[in-house]
């Protein structure tokens, strides 16, 4: 069965998220680390798969959060060929901070490592920026979200790439029909 997987970081939304667009009840928690393991949802002729946050999470250890991070990647090779698209959530008010002092340590910040893996392995990729409710200068903030993946700005020039969202609010059409889109592009077969 064809697939929809939600990927992000600890806390981002991404559980609140599926169940704005399904409205399937999926557990959340108010504490990072509540999805453990890829749960799945049947939703129409294909599979919602709501994965595990990765990154810092105060009650699990860091060998507890490199091998949630190596279940994931794993978890998309091992289903590259059911996958149809991959919803990333991030945390718009917080994405750039953090990916700065990735950046700042030498390091690959982990959003924009499976931003990459994930065009490597050809998953067409939505960009959900999620908790927008909170943002001031919309355009400022996304236009560093897009360069900070690596497209150039304006960000408006990569809307079927880059959604905000609100989660909680309910502001997720834009997301729905770029779903829907992707859905009668790519045909799939139960």
């Amino acid at each position: 069965m064809k697939e929809i997987i939600f990927v992000g970081r600890s806390n981002v939304g991404k559980s609140t998220l599926i169940r704005a667009l399904t409205g399937i009840k999926v557990p959340v928690g108010k504490l990072p680390g509540v999805t453990r393991k890829p749960l799945h949802l049947p939703y129409q002729k294909f599979q919602i798969t709501d994965m595990p946050g990765f990154g810092y999470m105060s009650k699990v250890t860091k060998k507890g959060q490199e091998a949630i991070k190596d279940n994931i990647v794993h978890y998309i090779e091992k289903n590259v060929s059911n996958i149809q698209l991959a919803v990333m959530v991030i945390n718009t008010t917080s994405f750039a901070e953090i990916v700065d002092r990735w950046t700042q340590r030498n390091e690959i910040p982990i959003e924009v490592e499976l931003f990459e893996f994930l065009h490597e392995l050809d998953i067409e990729v939505i960009v959900a920026a999620n908790k927008m409710d909170k943002v001031k200068d919309v355009d400022e903030t996304l236009d560093g979200i897009a360069q900070r993946l690596g497209m150039s700005p304006p960000w408006r020039q990569w809307i079927d790439i880059i959604v905000p969202v609100s989660a909680k609010k309910g502001n997720i059409g834009i997301l729905k029909e770029l779903i829907q889109k992707n859905l009668e592009r790519n045909t799939i077969s139960p």
